[in-house]
C-alpha cells in the first residue's frame, strides 16, 4: 500500500524528499524514469512531480507520478493547481488519481499559462487555493494534502502579515504540511517558522532547497518566482560567471553548509528542487 505524506511526517523526526518536473519528450521520460531510479537508491520519503503552468502537463504529470510510484514503490505527491479547470474537471482528475493510488498532493492556485497577464477563473472554477482544499476534502478520498509556504511572503501579497494570514485559510482548510519556496538565507525560514507558528499553525514546514549550477539560471529563476539572492550569494557565484566546475563546487559546498544549519535548526527535513539532475543533490546528501 502507497503510504501518505502525512504519515511519514507523523512517524520520521526528519525526511528527505525529491522534485521533478514532466519532460517534454519521450526520450525525456525515458531519462527522467532512470533518474528517478538512482535517486531511489538514497531510500527518500517520497518524490513529487510538478504542474505545469494553467495546467500544461496534468496528463504527463499523473502518468509520471504513476510510474514512478509503480516502479519504486515510493510514494508520489502530485502538484495540483485549479487555474484553467473547472469544478467537474477537478473533480475528474481527482477521481483518476485515486484509481491510480495517488495519496498525495501538493495543492496550488497557480500559475497563469504563459503570456496571460490578466488571470480569471475559468468557468465554474476556482480562484483561490483554499477553494481547492475544501474541493479536494469534500471528494470522498482521504488525500493527504500539502502548501506552499512563502519565507519572503508571496510574491503578490502586500506584507507578511497577510501572507501568514493566507497560509492558515489554506492550513484550516485541510493542508497538512507546507513545503517553502527557494530561500538562500536560513534566516528567512527560521523567522518564517516563528511567524506562522504564532497564527497558531502546527504543521511541519519543509524548506525547499535549490541547489546553485549556474549564476545566469539563478538569477531568471529568481526573477520569475520573486525570491531574493542575498549579497553572500552574489559574492559568491558572480565572481565564477562561466565557470561550470567552480560553480558547481561551491554550489555543493554552500547547500551543505545550508542544509546541515536547517536540520540542526530543527528543521522536519529536505526537500530538494532537483530540475531532474541527480547531481549535485546525491554529493550534497553523502555529505550532510
Amino acid at each position: 500500500m502507497v503510504r501518505k505524506i502525512s504519515d511519514i511526517l507523523k512517524e520520521k523526526r526528519q525526511t528527505r524528499s525529491f522534485e521533478f518536473f514532466p519532460p517534454k519528450t519521450e526520450k525525456g521520460k525515458i531519462k527522467l524514469f532512470e533518474t528517478a531510479g538512482a535517486f531511489a537508491e538514497l531510500k527518500p520519503d517520497w518524490f513529487s512531480v510538478t504542474y505545469g503552468a494553467g495546467g500544461s502537463t496534468r496528463g504527463i504529470t499523473m502518468e509520471i507520478a504513476d510510474e514512478i510510484q509503480k516502479r519504486f514503490n515510493i510514494p508520489v505527491m502530485h502538484h495540483f493547481t485549479c487555474v484553467g479547470h473547472s469544478r467537474s474537471e477537478l473533480k475528474a482528475i481527482l477521481t483518476e488519481m485515486s484509481k491510480r493510488k495517488i495519496g498525495s498532493i501538493l495543492a496550488l492556485r497557480g500559475d497563469a499559462p504563459e503570456g496571460e497577464k490578466d488571470w480569471k477563473p475559468a468557468p465554474n472554477g476556482l480562484e483561490y487555493c483554499y477553494q481547492l482544499i475544501e474541493l479536494i476534502r469534500s471528494s470522498g478520498v482521504e488525500f493527504s494534502i500539502g502548501v506552499a509556504g512563502f519565507p519572503e511572503g508571496h510574491i503578490n501579497c502586500p506584507d507578511k502579515e497577510t501572507d501568514s494570514k493566507y497560509l492558515k485559510i489554506k492550513i484550516d482548510s485541510g493542508g497538512e504540511f507546507v513545503i517553502t519556496q527557494i530561500f538562500f538565507d536560513n534566516k528567512d525560514y527560521f523567522e518564517y517558522v516563528d511567524r506562522i507558528r504564532k497564527t497558531g499553525v502546527t504543521v511541519p514546514i519543509l524548506p525547499g532547497i535549490l541547489p546553485i549550477t549556474n549564476y545566469q539560471t539563478l538569477l531568471r529563476f529568481c526573477k520569475t518566482c520573486g525570491a531574493t539572492i542575498p549579497q553572500k550569494v552574489h559574492d559568491i557565484f558572480r565572481p565564477l560567471d562561466g565557470d561550470a566546475e567552480s560553480t558547481y563546487k561551491a554550489g555543493v559546498e554552500f547547500t551543505v553548509r545550508k542544509c546541515r544549519q536547517l536540520l540542526k535548526g530543527g528543521a522536519p527535513g529536505l526537500h530538494f528542487y532537483t530540475l531532474n539532475k541527480l547531481d549535485p543533490t546525491r554529493e550534497i546528501l553523502s555529505k550532510i
